[in-house]
């Protein structure tokens, strides 16, 4: 069966749906716009989720889990935020079917709902009412809580891991006695996501803050890590939200301080999603296949034999069995192809196609020899190693491909990085792809001029960014400094 990709300059969208796909990691299910993440790709999935769990756990936080369905009266209590997830809900209205005396079935009308549930597209309202009954002072603060659930946007327009009506993800809640607690914690997880972003899928990011017209509804401030893809656009690869008071205040969560008054807690929220496949998936692959970092590919290392007949599959395998046993010690994922249904350059094809990070080939040659031939993926170098120390020279070498591939995505956006002065420069530069440095007058209305004109957002306006005077590329009013504008998914 051939494995062929369409190539990222022929056509960068085939080339990502059919790699998804054909490196087994998702497939469209049943369900129009939903998805079935398959066991590879769920490996991948979980390796994210148990590294950042960690981090979530190291900073403080305990998981619980909230239902589901959220009654529709409670979106109704924050304007805001029911308007920003009006257009993407899905409501249950009834709890029963029944047989339609046709040979069908049909839904009940007898069994309509009292009040219509919201199938959860975000947590904040059924949460918020639950904290008010865990709230009651301020010993009861912070409150940390993280839940990792699967959630329902009903979006037109889907693509496996991008954009999805139902996608898995995790999502923080937290609730403090002050502001400026809150405001400590949102960047804090800001922080935490992009020390994953680059530590561990191996993407740089860019941390800023969202323009009014691109925070969450009912936030405050939206933080958010932006990452740039190989074609060009950028990806919203996590988000962290200052809510202020807007949801205490809807729910009457209130505490008593230490003076012995009531006050309206301060609120944040967090999350990341499964988007974080496509974002591995797009900022690193090429055009054999996927290129995993090591730390997230469920299997770092496969040892293929090479070998005519039995009785040199054993003597293979009884040196391999050595090799398993040294890197199993140092905490590295290996896997022994020994299958005699297919050829070694069927399966080299099928690895290369998944993204294991490094292949070990081992025939009657090297065995006298006292050597491996090793192929790493990210840049298809051979190499032969003497079996002597060879864990400790694979360790090493997964640490160079980890660093080579963050290098060379970082490289990436630093040739895709550009700074315009003018709208023609700006234009011109979009079409060429990547980030582009602009002034921008600071209203939402020039704002969604642009963005009506090229499709590009304002992803962000960077922490820390650096002030300097100048004109707006639309309206030539004066700016002081510079946005991060781009196409994006």
């Amino acid at each position: 069966m051939s494995k062929a990709l369409p190539t990222r300059a022929d056509n960068y969208s085939q080339w990502y749906q059919d790699l998804v796909v054909k490196a087994d990691l998702a497939e469209n299910s049943a369900v129009r716009g939903c998805m079935v993440i398959k066991p590879y790709g769920y490996a991948i999935w979980e390796k994210m989720q148990a590294i950042l769990d960690k981090m979530f756990k190291d900073t403080g936080h305990s998981n619980a889990y909230f239902p589901l369905f959220i009654p529709k009266s409670f979106f109704a209590k924050e304007a805001s935020h029911v308007e920003g997830f009006a257009k993407e809900c899905a409501v249950v209205t009834h709890y029963r079917l029944k047989n339609d005396g046709k040979g069908g079935i049909m839904v009940d009308p007898d069994a309509k709902l009292e009040e219509e549930l919201i199938v959860r597209p975000t947590s904040e309202t059924i949460i918020w009412n639950t904290y008010r009954g865990w709230i009651e002072s301020y010993r009861d603060l912070p409150l940390l809580i993280n839940q990792w659930a699967n959630v329902v946007r009903w979006e037109m327009r889907t693509r496996l891991f991008l954009r999805t009506a139902e996608f898995l993800w995790q999502e923080g809640h937290t609730a403090h006695a002050t502001a400026e607690e809150a405001i400590e914690e949102t960047r804090r997880m800001l922080d935490v996501y992009s020390e994953f972003a680059e530590k561990t899928l191996a993407i740089p990011v860019l941390k800023g803050v969202k323009t009014a017209n691109e925070r969450f509804a009912g936030a405050l401030d939206t933080y958010c890590i932006e990452a740039l893809m190989q074609d060009g656009k950028a990806l919203q690869a996590g988000t962290s939200h200052f809510l202020g008071q807007n949801f205490a205040k809807a729910f009457d969560v209130q505490f008593t301080n230490r003076e012995g008054k009531k006050e309206f807690v301060w609120a944040t929220s967090w999350g990341v999603s499964t988007r974080l496949m496509g974002a591995l998936i797009m900022a690193h692959s090429d055009d054999q296949g996927l290129v995993l970092p090591p730390k997230l590919a469920p299997t770092q290392v496969v040892i293929v034999p090479i070998y005519k007949g039995d009785d040199q599959l054993k003597l293979i395998t009884a040196t391999v069995d050595k090799i398993i046993t040294e890197l199993k010690a140092k905490n590295i994922s290996v896997k022994y192809d020994d299958r005699d249904t297919h050829k070694p350059g069927w399966k080299f094809s099928e690895y290369e196609l998944k993204g294991i990070p490094v292949r070990i080939a081992i025939g009657p040659r090297d065995l006298e020899n006292g050597t491996v031939e090793v192929a790493r993926r990210d840049t298809k170098e051979k190499s032969v190693m003497q079996l002597t120390d060879l864990s400790i020279k694979i360790e090493h070498l997964l640490e160079q491909i980890q660093d080579n591939i963050y290098r060379r995505a970082s490289d990436f956006r630093e040739t895709h990085t550009f700074k315009a002065d003018s709208y023609d420069e700006f234009k011109a530069k979009l079409d060429e792809g990547g980030f582009v440095m602009a002034h921008w007058d600071g209203t939402t209305e020039t704002e969604l001029k642009i963005k009506d004109e090229t499709k590009a957002t304002i992803r962000c306006i960077p922490i820390n960014n650096k002030q300097e005077s100048g004109k707006c590329i639309y309206t030539g009013n004066p700016s002081t400094q510079r946005v991060v504008f781009a196409r994006s998914y």
